[in-house]
């Protein structure tokens, strides 16, 4: 297996003091010369190449992760594109400030959606970040040695490791976990166990062995002609890189905390927050609310700075495992009607990283609908049935006010703004059986079928719920029609 490691810097690749990142090609002679027995013995039947051919603006070409771009995150995805066809997976050492930002941007930027947030290019190999807490080589009077107390070995033999299980996502791996890259939150500076992703399982863990995660990993392409190995694919890729490169320094995406504070002030400050960052230009706004995403009104005066808001407002939770949905509490309805967008269960990481890839492409087909559609795993699919649709769940078009809601005692149906536009025959789940979305009845009993489709995807969209098959792009079939 042929695995490429490319070095950003970060503390993983640090000497000195105080600690900088080294050039990466002195780290990668470091890396052959002290760890390279070591390496091969552990790793039987792996080639591993130690990339010097990615340069930042820095005096060593590398950089501390707290220095990084979001135009850095664009050049990393381009590297790893340039050197695709050459390697079976990519292992990207990485600073920990900014590690978890990198993940989610990464996983976006190598994963091309189209209208309906379904590949239309997209990874069949694993990109795993790594990095530590401690740097992997101390400087000696005598050069470079192993720096016997770090996590760093373990890191990264453990990434290059659990590469060979080639999930096709972007991951990141610390302290004996594969988290997904889009899903993980950077949680301690002091503790080797770094990072934790609060609403997914582990995807990989490598304790004695390696063993798959409770996390069902991402699919991957559909077709051969949707994965990045594809010439065609790799340039759809690289043609969205360079538009989103070209403007994504520009974006001025702001991310507000809600804070508890008097609200009956005659210029409340969460309001005065949200007009200065608008008045200063912001592209877009990424408000951290409490709970499940409530935000103080403040006697009228932060929803009136919202409405005014002529940009795309995403509001997530600042609670580690938040989740924003339908803001079902009063101290958060009034936000519907702002216009703002709810992040769902996405961290606010991941939701600055996509407002602002998202907002940087021009050919982002409805902004507004991308937003909390899942388009590389950073959020649960609200547009989509996965496995099954049970009683007392729903899903919600990402284009429209339309839910498809299981009744436990009706069953399913299709509600636009409190009208009912279709009623299923009975309770029971939805779920695909083999060409045709069904509902099965607690008997076991199939009590409706939709038209068949091969390879059929639920989603619902403003025509109704939509059978796509997302290898072949046929024409989607409608099982469920407005």
């Amino acid at each position: 297996m042929r695995i490429c490691v490319i070095n950003t810097g970060g503390t993983i690749s640090c000497v000195g003091a105080p600690l900088a990142p080294m050039p990466s090609g002195r780290f990668a002679d470091a890396a052959r010369q002290v760890l390279g027995p070591a390496l091969d013995a552990a790793l039987p039947g792996m080639a591993l190449h130690f990339d010097t051919g990615l340069r930042f603006d820095s005096p060593s070409g590398m950089l501390d992760s707290t220095d990084l771009r979001p135009s850095d995150w664009c050049r990393i995805a381009r590297r790893v594109l340039e050197l695709y066809a050459d390697h079976d997976a990519f292992v990207i050492l990485h600073g920990t400030d900014t590690m978890d930002y990198s993940g989610a941007a990464l996983a976006l930027l190598l994963n091309v959606p189209d209208a309906l947030g379904l590949p239309r290019a997209c990874l069949s190999k694993p990109v795993i970040l790594t990095g530590a807490q401690l740097p992997l080589f101390r400087e000696t009077p005598d050069g470079l040695v192993l720096n016997a107390g770090s996590d760093a070995l373990a890191n990264l033999t453990g990434a290059l490791e659990i590469a060979r299980l080639r999930l096709p996502e972007v991951g990141l791996f610390f302290d004996g976990r594969l988290l997904r890259g889009s899903r993980a939150l950077k949680v301690s500076t002091t503790r080797f166990a770094g990072f934790d992703s609060p609403h997914l399982a582990p995807l990989a863990e490598r304790g004695i062995g390696i063993r798959m995660g409770a996390a069902r990993p991402l699919p991957g392409p559909a077709a051969p002609e949707l994965a990045l190995d594809a010439p065609e694919a790799r340039a759809v890729a690289l043609a969205r890189l360079d538009r989103i490169a070209a403007r994504i320094d520009a974006q001025r995406i702001v991310q507000i905390p809600a804070v508890p504070t008097d609200h009956r002030a005659s210029a409340p400050l969460l309001a005065q927050m949200v007009r200065a960052a608008l008045a200063d230009g912001a592209t877009g706004l990424v408000l951290e609310g409490f709970g499940a995403g409530n935000m103080p009104q403040g006697a009228g005066a932060l929803e009136q700075a919202l409405r005014a808001a002529r940009v795309p407002v995403l509001i997530a939770s600042r609670a580690v495992a938040g989740q924003v949905g339908a803001f079902d509490y009063a101290a958060g309805a009034w936000l519907a009607g702002t216009g703002a967008i709810a992040a769902g269960d996405m961290t606010p990481v991941a939701a600055l990283a996509k407002l602002m890839i998202l907002n940087a492409d021009p050919d982002t087909p409805d902004l507004r609908a991308m937003l909390p559609r899942s388009l590389a795993g950073e959020c649960a699919a609200p547009d989509r049935i996965q496995d099954a649709l049970w009683p007392g769940q729903a899903i919600s078009a990402a284009d429209a006010a339309l839910r498809l809601e299981n009744d436990p005692a009706q069953g399913p149906r299709l509600v636009r703004k409190g009208a009912v536009l279709w009623q299923a025959p009975g309770p029971g789940r939805l779920e695909m059986q083999g060409d045709r979305l069904a509902l099965i009845a607690p008997d076991g009993a199939i009590r409706w079928h939709s038209a068949p489709q091969p390879g059929g995807l639920p989603v619902l969209t403003a025509q109704g719920l939509l059978l796509v098959d997302p290898a072949r792009r046929a024409a989607p079939v409608t099982a469920l029609a407005c």
